[in-house]
């Protein structure tokens, strides 16, 4: 897994769990404060809209942006997309080797994803594991 540089204070960011571990994820989930700062290092990490991350969490772009500040409280649902969506991103880093290779890569139509692009599946659980799933299919050789 990348070791990003953050400006955030990540506290237990770095240790998030590989999305296809959902036990781990689950304790992860039960076991940190899933907070205003991992709002803010999910926008630390990819140069893509708000526009476009508020619709993967299923929320506005204002309220995004009040989630990214100290005083704020997201659902659990939220949370739990909010932390996959760090994993996956984690692991689109290091297949990609840069947060900008990557966002390129889930912004392009892809031909084997019915001419859609990767970030068009990032709105549920089951879309961010697909999209996992196609990072580890690239990292042992498929054109995906």
């Amino acid at each position: 897994m990348v070791t990003l540089e953050s400006n955030v204070n990540s506290g237990n960011i770095a240790e998030i769990p590989e999305i296809g571990n959902f036990t781990k994820i689950l304790f992860y989930l039960r076991n940190n404060n899933i907070n205003w700062k991992y709002f803010n290092y999910l926008k630390e990490i990819t140069a893509l809209s708000d526009e476009i991350i508020s619709v993967w969490l299923y929320i506005n772009p204002k309220t995004l942006r009040a989630y990214r500040k100290p005083e704020s409280v997201s659902k659990e649902n939220i949370k739990e997309h909010l932390v996959l969506l760090i994993s996956l991103y984690e692991h689109g880093i290091d297949v990609f080797e840069t947060k900008e290779n990557f966002d390129k890569w889930l912004l392009t139509n892809n031909y084997f994803l019915d001419n859609k692009s990767p970030k068009d599946f990032l709105d549920t659980i089951t879309g961010i594991k697909f999209i996992d799933d196609q990072l580890t299919a690239i990292e042992y050789g498929d054109n995906v």
